[in-house]
């Protein structure tokens, strides 16, 4: 089965969902609100987005059309699960760097692993190489590829293709005479924030949990 090219807000709802299945197995499969909160969560996504409940819910019902999502009606409430792997016949690995992808955009590879680490641990650089050269050679279709580098930077950085070729970024050349050669990276500088962002999001998880544990406890937080 050939895909149709994919909105970013579709592939923003695909990524939450194999963020989400990891971060918070407990409450996975995810509700509309959940999964509308996660396309608009403010840290470890690019670009933010503001969509709204209608939005998110016209894109999972195109998702189910594809068999990309499926929905299940445990509880009051209708939940929503992936299917990314079984639809795109990939490895979990391959489906952690696709989700770190959909969810920040276009990265380095010291970059996706950093930010793929919540969904799946990767051994060194040259796994995420690995898996990355494997999704370009897909038989079926390539499913990520490979950017050109940008001038002042040292690395590529790879991009996923679910939404097509994306439409080339411009860059501001080094000034005349200025090196790059010891300069910090746009994409070290770009992994240094997601390490943030991914401390935050833990800090924020171990923050609720101390709160639940209080509350079940009957202990005041100060």
């Amino acid at each position: 089965m050939t895909l149709p090219a994919l909105s970013l807000l579709e592939t923003r709802v695909l990524g939450v969902l194999v963020e989400k299945q990891h971060t918070v197995p407990d409450t996975y499969p995810l509700t509309l609100n959940a999964l509308s909160a996660g396309c608009n969560q403010k840290t470890s996504r690019d670009p933010i987005l503001n969509a709204s409940e209608a939005e998110v819910q016209a894109c999972i019902d195109h998702l189910r059309s594809l068999s990309l999502i499926v929905e299940t009606s445990g509880g009051r409430v209708m939940r929503y699960a992936h299917n990314v792997e079984r639809v795109l016949a990939v490895p979990s690995q391959a489906v952690a760097l696709l989700a770190a992808l959909m969810l920040r955009g276009p990265q380095t590879v010291a970059e996706l692993r950093i930010g793929s680490e919540r969904i799946h641990r990767f051994a060194d650089i040259s796994a995420v190489e690995g898996f990355l050269d494997e999704l370009a050679a897909r038989p079926a279709g390539a499913l990520v590829a490979e950017l050109s580098r940008q001038p002042g930077t040292r690395e590529t950085r790879w991009t996923h293709l679910l939404s097509g070729l994306p439409a080339a970024r411009s860059a501001a050349p080094a000034a005349a005479g200025e090196g790059t050669d010891d300069a910090v990276t746009v994409g070290e500088i770009a992994a240094l924030k997601a390490n943030v962002a991914h401390l935050q999001d833990e800090f924020r998880i171990l923050q609720a949990t101390v709160a639940k544990l209080c509350a079940e406890l009957g202990i005041a937080l100060p």
